[in-house]
């Protein structure tokens, strides 16, 4: 039996402004306020998944390493080890976690990989992530190497390689783990950054910073932050024709109300029912595709 369950080790913010590219801030600010200095509050959604043989997480949130003045400029808002305190809650243990699926390596998706005070934080687990996104991580361009510390993720990264513990995926979809008769695969988009992987299986996918909120389904909803903003369009248009075909739930790695939604046709592509779950008041969530 596969169990699901939203894990929100911490909350952020991120400009508004930047987050919703050309849309103006009077449409955009209805779906999410900003506050004083333009900022608006997101969720940082790690998805867990129980299997007889595997502990799997997707994504590792922001982290703590970063420091005070970080914290403060991205709002940043979660106790120390906040991904190993709820993994503790939800019965597990860091040694438990098989496996790490790494949608891309910006800051707040990978950051939850490193601890001050831990070698490897997950000693055994196994990495799967995209060969051409890390080679593109080590040099960005400078539009958005802001976003990549690969001071911090290239010596861990490295050193689960030694270890034989990285599975390197390649293409544009493919198989990332079998466990017996259940499957996760991938696909990939590449407007957001180049070669990040969308995770999925019969019930889910995961949308990372594709579709990061709910407020970002409408197709021109793209963020300033995307390498390709152009892309993106092309690529949730493909996802979404993809999504509705399966039957699929997106789970929103970043919407603070809700963790996902199925999408229907009506009015160009829409949610077809809302599923909420805020980050700040329930930390950890069993998720059901009813």
């Amino acid at each position: 039996m596969k169990q699901y369950f939203a894990l929100h080790p911490s909350v952020f913010k991120l400009d508004g402004g930047a987050m919703f590219g050309i849309i103006p801030k009077p449409l955009w600010s209805k779906a999410i306020p900003a506050d004083e200095l333009n900022r608006i509050e997101m969720a940082l959604r790690v998805l867990l998944i129980k299997t007889p043989q595997h502990n799997i997480l997707i994504d590792t949130g922001i982290g703590d390493y970063h420091g005070q003045k970080f914290d403060d400029r991205f709002g940043v808002q979660g106790p120390k080890n906040p991904l190993l305190d709820l993994l503790n809650q939800a019965g597990l243990q860091k040694e438990d976690i098989t496996d790490v699926i790494l949608s891309h390596l910006h800051f707040d998706h990978v950051g939850g990989l490193h601890a001050q005070d831990q070698d490897l934080i997950f000693p055994n687990a196994k990495l799967h992530l995209h060969r051409d996104h890390y080679q593109y991580s080590l040099n960005p361009t400078d539009r958005d190497a802001g976003s990549f510390q690969s001071e911090f993720f290239k010596p861990l990264i490295e050193k689960y390689e030694t270890l034989s513990r990285v599975n390197w995926l390649s293409g544009n979809e493919g198989l990332i783990i079998k466990d017996g008769a259940d499957e996760i695969k991938f696909r990939i988009s590449h407007g957001h950054t180049p070669y990040m992987i969308h995770p999925y299986d019969e019930k889910f996918i995961y949308m990372a910073d594709l579709v990061p909120t709910s407020a970002h389904i409408s197709v021109p909803w793209v963020m300033g932050y995307d390498i390709a903003p152009g892309q993106t369009t092309k690529d949730k248009k493909e996802f979404y024709e993809f999504i509705i075909k399966n039957e699929l739930t997106m789970i929103f790695e970043h919407d603070k109300k809700y963790w996902g939604s199925k999408l229907t046709y009506q009015k160009d592509f829409a949610p077809l029912k809302l599923h909420p779950g805020e980050a700040s008041d329930r930390q950890i969530l069993e998720l059901s595709f009813d």
